[in-house]
């Protein structure tokens, strides 16, 4: 153990004796680890740092904002409306496909394409 894992170690210990960690928030509850197996593991680093900061992927924005569209399109009456959203909405579809093509091409794609279409369902 180098000495900088040593010198943590003991902080570590002495603030658990002064009692410093006892009600942290979660303190007791389990961590359940997430499951990550779906996602490449070249591109779980990038995944984690995009969920963690709140973020989706570009495809899974796209289709988040094609159902809300679709919603929108099913519920509305007015005839005008209908093909103004409707426009919007084909015009996501063929970003959406237009990306899903273009990454398709690589590897990582190519591999995990079942798991990925199942997810976006």
């Amino acid at each position: 153990m180098d000495i900088l894992a040593k010198i943590a170690e003991q902080k570590i210990r002495e603030a658990m004796e002064r009692g410093e960690f006892d009600n942290l928030p979660f303190h007791g509850v389990r961590i359940v680890p997430e499951d990550l197996s779906g996602v490449p593991e070249e591109l779980r680093m990038g995944y984690k740092v995009m969920k963690n900061a709140g973020i989706l992927p570009q495809e899974m924005q796209l289709k988040k904002e094609m159902v809300s569209l679709q919603q929108l399109l099913d519920a509305c009456e007015d005839d005008v409306e209908k093909k103004r959203l409707q426009k919007k909405l084909n015009a996501k579809a063929i970003r959406f496909n237009m990306l899903m093509e273009k990454r398709s091409k690589g590897s990582a794609y190519q591999k995990y394409q079942a798991q990925i279409m199942q997810l976006l369902g």
